[in-house]
């Protein structure tokens, strides 16, 4: 077997419940594959799982053909509750963990200082944890996540607790990794994440797996379902006489939900009947938060 990630039909029960029901999914190429759902569908526990940090009541994990615990040192994993040794300095900090990954003391100081130049923190090298910055903090302990610079990384949430300079820099991080061959699951409830990076995704709610596959098909298969006008004329009144329902009211343009292209190009007809010149017309598919609302009910938080 090649390289790639293999679950298949992974369950865990706890006392009697099921938090992670069937989940399989295949990563055969390097890419960030979206492990999607609000807090409490088992994105957590489905990594953990994943990771051999717990045992499956059922199903099994493969990297490569062999099972994950045996290919460790292959493995990064960023949890979502970071905390590192505050009191030791940053540099040595990050040459432990590539070490405890099996890197060479010489291989893991040239990864880190190399890491810490690419993401312009060479000044905390030196510096305890406890005393950098909180942003530069952040962006430290996100890298000690791959210094042994694995193949496959699972984050978790990576995105939790960062401000937007940080959360700017995690953007950094994850389009480096795609950049550089990573196999990278990203398990989130930012679903606009998700969209901006994964070709794949899988969705859960409450441990069960409710939409999987290409995100691209998936939208194409949803359709046209969103039409957005901008006009000098209000014609929210005419589009819900077209059988269009209203989603969102913004400054300069309204948004609809529309049932095909036929009932956007007869308003749009319409519309130049009367004179009304739209300075935007848009149709297009859904948004990846539109669908997670629509099967889940629920809010991406």
């Amino acid at each position: 077997m090649g390289m790639g990630l293999e679950v298949s039909k992974l369950t865990k029960k706890f006392v009697g419940q099921t938090t992670v029901d069937q989940l399989s999914l295949t990563m055969n190429r390097p890419e960030v594959y979206g492990l999607i759902g609000s807090s409490g569908s088992g994105k957590t526990t489905t990594v953990r799982l994943m990771l051999g940090l717990i045992e499956p009541t059922s199903g099994q994990v493969l990297w490569n053909g062999r099972p994950i615990r045996e290919n460790a040192k292959d493995v990064g994993y960023l949890p979502e509750s970071r905390r590192g040794y505050s009191d030791i300095k940053v540099l040595d900090q990050m040459i432990l963990f590539a070490m405890l990954h099996g890197l060479s003391r010489k291989e893991a100081r040239e990864s880190a200082r190399q890491l810490l130049s690419t993401y312009g923190l060479e000044h905390t090298a030196k510096l305890p944890l406890k005393r950098v910055s909180k942003v530069d903090r952040q962006l430290v302990e996100i890298l000690e996540a791959f210094v042994h610079r694995p193949d496959l990384v699972f984050l978790d949430e990576p995105f939790t607790g960062l401000d937007p300079v940080g959360a700017e820099k995690m953007d950094h991080v994850i389009r480096q990794m795609r950049e550089d061959g990573c196999y990278v699951i990203l398990s989130t409830h930012r679903v606009d994440k998700a969209e901006e990076y994964c070709d794949d995704i899988i969705m859960l709610d409450h441990g069960k797996t409710i939409l999987s596959g290409n995100l691209k098909q998936i939208k194409r298969n949803y359709g046209h379902t969103n039409l957005v006008v901008a006009c000098d004329v209000d014609v929210t009144d005419t589009a819900k006489d077209f059988g269009m329902e209203l989603i969102e009211k913004r400054a300069q343009e309204t948004e609809y939900r529309i049932h095909g292209d036929d009932e956007a190009n007869a308003l749009l007809a319409h519309m130049l009947s009367q004179g009304f010149y739209p300075t935007k017309y848009e149709i297009r598919e859904p948004s990846l938060s539109e669908i997670f609302m629509e099967l889940t009910g629920g809010e991406t938080e």
